[in-house]
Formats: C-alpha cells, structure tokens, sequence
C-alpha cells in the first residue's frame, strides 16, 4: 500500500528523434527517473512519454498535455524528468508549466540538472537560464543540421529518410521497382494514362515501398516525379544539381515526364474516363469539329455521335452517327496496314537536330552552382539586393529555357514500340488504349461523313482518312 505522506510524482520522459522505432530513449530516461524516486522517497504515480516529438518544433505532445493535467487536477505534487530539456525548449511552454506548478504548488526534480525551485523568483531564473540555454542549443543545431543537409545536396549525396520506391534507404536500386518505373514512364511518354497503369499495378498486386497492395494515380503520380527518380539532387524542394546515384530513368525522359503531366491542357479531375479509341479525335463531316463522343445508340448499342449541338439545327438528332465498335476495328485495320508496310521505319520521328542533351545537362548544373554562389554573395554582403534580383533573374530565365529544351528532346515516339513489331496485332492490342489514341492521333486524322441512309450498313467510303506522318 502506498504511504499517503509520500509525495505522489509523474515521471515524464521524451526523445526528439526515435530511428529505431524501439523506444529505447525514453526507457532509459524513465529507468533513471524511478533511481531517482526512490532516492527522494516519492512514489510514481504516472508515467508520461513522448517519443519521436522534438519540444523544439512546437508540435503536439500529448504525454505531454496529459502531465499538465497531472498537476492542475493535483493527482501529482512531484515532476520527474531525466533534463530541464526534456520537459521544455521553448519559453512559452516554459512559463505555462511554472503557472501549473506554481498553482499546485508541485515541485521538480530531474537526473541531471538536480531539483527546480519553482516556488522561489531566484529557482524561476535558473528554470527560464536553463529554458534559455535548451533553445540556443536547438537553434544552434538546426542551423549545423540544415547546413550540413544543404552541403549533403550540393555534394550530391544520397538524401537518407525513408525508404522510397525504386531504392534502398542507401540509394542503391531495387530492380523490380526500377523496372515498374521505367515501364510507367515510357507508357505514359507514348500517350498512355495514368489510370490504366495505376489498374495495372493493383490487379498484379504489386505492392508499395510500404507493404501496401493499393496505389491511387496521385501517389504513383508523386512517385514518377520525384527529381531523385532521375538521378538529381534536391535541396528544399529545389533541384541543386546531379546525385551520385544512379539514376532509374534519363534526365530528357524524367523532365519530359514532368512537364506532360504538369500540363495545363491535361485532364486529370475524376471521372469521365475515355473508354473508347476515338473519343474526341474523331471529326464531324458536318461541323468540322474533333466532337465525336460515344453515346448509346438504338437497342443500347455503343455509336459515335458529333455532341457539338449548339451548331445542330433545332429538331435534328445529331450531324453523324456511327457504330463505335465498327469505326474502330476499320482505323484499327488503316494503322496496321500502315505500320506493315515496307515504308514504315520512314514514320518514325527524326531525332531532334542539333540537340546535345549532355551538353545542357552541364549548363544546367552550372547555372544552378552561380545561383548558390549568388545567394552566398548576398549573404555575405558583397552584392546588393537589386544586383541578387536581376542576376537570379538571368540566371533562373536561361534555367528554365534549358530545362525545357531537354524535356523535348526525352519526349517519346507514340509510335515507337509499333514500329519494327514482328506481330504487329498482337503489340497494338498489348498497348495501353491512351498510347493507341497517342498513335492514332499522331499517324491520321479520321472525319466521319453523313449519310443520306440512317441504320445502314458501315460504309469505309463516307470515312474520310488524312495521314499525318
């Protein structure tokens, strides 16, 4: 039974940073904090902990918050903690506890910084010099942490933290995450969609750096675009320079990846999903417009119709109507037919003139070292204001020029993997419907006519076939 003339303590432990996950910080802190218990003569009431929470970055500790409550309800007369710096490293949290404490009237011991006086104006100014010191301590070593993370950077180091997909927790590759990466990437360079490669991923169950069997387009999203995919180093969201790893897929293809998706132009609210292989690239004969939809004709069967109505005379039903599954089997038959023909390696597209991506890639790197040594410049007080803003200026507009320059020349060929197919069926069929669109948009332009015989047999002649390439 405990002696009602002890003094009732909590123990509160806390460690900033757990790696391990084993908690092993704060259970040596509360181990020596009950050492102590028994040497003062105090019984453990409670046991507070906060592991993985800095104090320093003002986020919530509720082991925390529960040890205030301890001391307001006046369960406890007594704190433990192994250092004044585990209970606080922020002056205003400082002065909430010695309101508590001072209130109940609860004294504070710990294993290191012997007893706080808190009951006394002289054991309140050693409490808020201590408080003084943990802040400089924090603040001091954020700053050794982020210069050391910044020179990490621009070293080109490998950035540690969690494991992400496609690599090790050291930067070495995993080669089938790798191989998924690369695969997603030259799907989506061709034409392909994010969606049907996220479907891809779940239906063969390919799980995430963490465990899970479930990928949304936004995360596999996040996951292509991330710079050290590409090889690049980064530094508060920005891109410093070249890492030391190696790189899953080429700069050209990573940035050429990145500005497709980051498109205006493209569609990526939910919904509306294209289903069929002309949706909005077939024209009308009628209107001249790409406005073909699929819509469900008579008996539920699936027809393209021109939905441009506001150019549809009032009372008519539409300019053209086609039986969808139709109309694609007959473009299907033009592209093969196309890409069988002798001529066909004469379709690829020629490589772009006069483009030396290394060479870029090198100026890049350049310019983004002048812009750290200008910003250390101005730091330093040796250039002024006007002259950091005009030269970023220069420095970040010739940046972008090249960034893009080499985003163009990694885009892909919509008919690269059709071109030297040996089963060219069996290739389109195997293709994603986003890169078939991609090749039909790129290899012809298809205008449906009208017809003068609703409901009559599919007629090739009123399709109406321009060849781009």
């Amino acid at each position: 039974m405990t002696d009602s003339s002890r003094v009732h303590a909590a123990i509160y432990a806390r460690i900033s940073q757990d790696r391990t996950g084993a908690g092993l910080g704060v259970d040596r802190q509360v181990s020596d904090c009950r050492a102590l218990a028994e040497r003062l003569g105090w019984d453990v009431v409670a046991v507070r902990q906060d592991n993985d929470i800095s104090a320093y970055s003002g986020k919530s500790r509720p082991g925390y918050e529960a040890l205030l409550q301890d001391i307001t309800s006046g369960r406890v007369a007594g704190v433990l903690a192994w250092h004044t710096d585990r209970l606080h490293r922020a002056p205003l949290e400082l002065e909430r506890y010695i309101g508590a404490c001072e209130t109940g009237g609860v004294s504070t011991h710990t294993v290191q910084a012997g007893p706080l006086d808190l009951a006394t104006p002289s054991g309140r100014m050693v409490a808020r010099q201590l408080g003084a010191v943990a802040r400089y301590e924090s603040e001091h070593k954020g700053e050794r942490v982020a210069a050391a993370r910044r020179q990490a950077a621009l070293d080109g180091r490998w950035p540690g933290g969690r494991r992400v997909f496609g690599f090790t927790r050291t930067g070495e590759q995993v080669p089938d995450e790798a191989a998924e990466i690369r695969r997603g990437v030259e799907v989506l360079l061709a034409g392909g969609s994010l969606r049907s490669l996220v479907r891809d991923l779940n239906g063969r169950e390919v799980p995430t750096c963490g465990g899970a069997k479930w990928w949304t387009p936004k995360t596999f999203r996040e996951m292509l675009t991330r710079p050290r995919v590409a090889g690049l180093s980064v530094y508060r969201g920005e891109i410093v320079g070249p890492g030391q790893w190696e790189p899953i897929v080429p700069e050209d293809q990573w940035r050429a990846l990145v500005a497709l998706l980051e498109d205006p132009a493209r569609r990526v609210s939910p919904g509306g999903e294209v289903r069929w292989l002309g949706s909005g690239l077939y024209r009308c004969g009628v209107c001249d417009r790409a406005s073909l939809r699929v819509t469900m004709a008579g008996h539920r069967r699936p027809a393209y119709r021109c939905n441009a109505r506001m150019f549809q005379p009032t009372g008519t039903t539409g300019h053209v109507v086609r039986s969808a599954a139709r109309l694609d089997e007959y473009v299907r038959a033009l592209v093969l037919d196309r890409l069988g023909r002798d001529d066909a390696a004469e379709l690829r597209r020629p490589p772009e003139s006069g483009v030396d991506v290394g060479q870029l890639q090198a100026e890049a790197v350049e310019l983004r070292r002048r812009l750290a040594e200008l910003s250390a410049l101005y730091a330093d007080g040796v250039v002024t204001a006007g002259q950091l803003t005009e030269g970023t200026g220069r420095l970040r507009a010739r940046l972008e020029q090249v960034e893009r320059q080499v985003a163009e020349a990694g885009e892909g060929d919509p008919l690269g993997p059709l071109l030297g197919a040996g089963d060219l069926a069996a290739v389109w069929d195997a293709l994603d419907l986003g890169q078939r669109r991609a090749a039909v948009e790129t290899l012809l332009t298809i205008t449906v006519m009208p017809t003068t015989r609703p409901g009559a047999p599919f007629d090739p002649s009123l399709i109406r076939v321009e060849w781009r390439r």
